[in-house]
């Protein structure tokens, strides 16, 4: 006992103490780091070989920008990874940063599923929601609250779509559209004919999936491409709505319940259109708008910037720039010219003695703005605290090594020495 004491110091624990200190130590280092990167890594990095689609400057990495005599400043503090401003009607870039930087898309890629999806369906189309269209979301998915066994009007899977960022709302109505794997393929084959090079889509909502990826110059031409649809427009304009709920047992009624579109500068700056928001662990914050001021309308894309707030501000501030600098900057770029607008569906007969459009079995004819009623399934859908849908595979590498900390101190304490 004596020589254990003169080697392990005055404890008596012997000399594994500082190996087991420093073990520790070092699995918590790595784990911490791990997750702190989390959000800021991409899911892999670019390929060989940067698209120079728009032109060589927006190829080119950092901002790019060509001023003018009397040219605004470009707004101070901007965090953005990638961000884009353009002019919708001529498609000149007035300025980008990253253009054609390969980032996780999040919700954003909703604009292209609806841009390749809405024009197929009849938004008049009833549907009977099936348990098979509601599986396979990923974790922690936005949802808008979609039943299985209820029927809906695609009308108002499109508001779930756009208010409530609905990955349930994309799933079903990828499924009207032919399947997962149909709507994938036709999402791909739309971002190529924009010309949107840098995208590559693995699901038709944006979810945290390895390989999926965009840019903000792919973002921006799925915007401009959508706005042409009247029907994209109102959609992404709508800053709240009623959505059908279940029906009461009692009554026989089906009731709603309020959703609101978490677009934060949607009614709060001017001339703003809409577009899309999103946000997930991994790809961060991303967000398209567009807005209109004296018959000028600039796209703006931002991705990945510091914190979830500053999508909006850097946003707002980038289109304040670009109204101030149109006509004072040479453009950087272009966007590539739209393809011809996909046809609108025709709308179905109407069978006799029944409702048009159906696509399952429908119930009695709903009541216009009938009495909500509780939902006590339902989350409540908050504007203001983004969503995360999914924490992609850095959140659990960074959980598999904390359990692995814990799992070490403790096999190490109970193979500790005895005084």
């Amino acid at each position: 006992m004596a020589a254990r004491r003169a080697v392990g110091g005055a404890s008596g624990y012997g000399p594994w103490v500082p190996t087991l200190r420093h073990f520790v130590y070092r699995c918590a280092a790595v784990a911490a780091a791990v997750s702190l990167c989390s959000a800021g890594v991409p899911w892999q990095e670019p390929p060989p070989g940067v698209s120079t689609v728009g032109g060589e400057r927006l190829g080119q990495p950092g901002v790019q920008l060509a001023p003018s005599a009397g040219a605004p400043p470009l707004p101070a503090g901007l965090t953005g990874q990638s961000w884009l401003v353009a002019d919708a009607g001529s498609g000149e870039v007035l300025a980008s940063n990253n253009a054609h930087l390969r980032l996780p898309p999040a919700s954003t890629l909703k604009m292209l599923f609806a841009d390749t999806v809405l024009p197929k369906l009849d938004k008049n189309t009833v549907h009977r929601v099936t348990d098979a269209e509601l599986a396979g979301m990923g974790h922690g998915s936005s949802m808008v609250g979609i039943k299985e066994n209820l029927d809906y009007r695609v009308d108002d899977l499109w508001r779930g779509v756009f208010l409530s960022s609905g990955n349930d709302a994309v799933r079903v109505l990828a499924h009207m559209n032919g399947g997962i794997a149909e709507t994938v393929a036709q999402m791909q084959a739309r971002a190529q004919a924009l010309g949107a090079l840098d995208t590559q889509v693995v699901t038709p909502d944006g979810y945290d999936t390895d390989g999926q990826l965009s840019s903000a110059y792919d973002l921006t031409l799925f915007a401009r491409s959508g706005l042409r649809n009247p029907d994209f427009r109102v959609y992404c304009a709508t800053r709240d709505a009623q959505f059908p709920g279940l029906v009461d047992k009692t009554t026989g009624v089906r009731g709603s319940f309020g959703i609101a579109n978490t677009d934060r500068l949607l009614g709060k700056y001017q001339g703003l259109i809409g577009v899309k928001n999103g946000y997930t662990t991994n790809a961060g914050a991303t967000f398209t708008g567009a807005a209109e001021r004296g018959g000028r309308t600039l796209l703006v894309t931002v991705m990945r910037p510091a914190g979830y707030q500053q999508v909006y501000d850097e946003t707002a501030a980038l289109l304040d720039w670009g109204f101030a600098a149109a006509g004072k900057v040479t453009p950087v770029g272009r966007l590539a010219d739209l393809p011809p607008a996909p046809a609108a569906p025709a709308a179905p007969a109407a069978p006799a003695g029944g409702t048009g459009g159906a696509t399952g079995p429908a119930t009695a004819a709903e009541p216009p703005q009938a009495a909500p009623v509780e939902q006590a399934e339902q989350v409540e859908q908050v504007a203001a605290v983004p969503v995360p849908e999914g924490i992609g595979w850095p959140g659990w590498l960074a959980a598999g090594l904390c359990l692995a900390t814990v799992v070490g101190a403790v096999y190490w304490v109970r193979r500790r020495p005895t005084r």
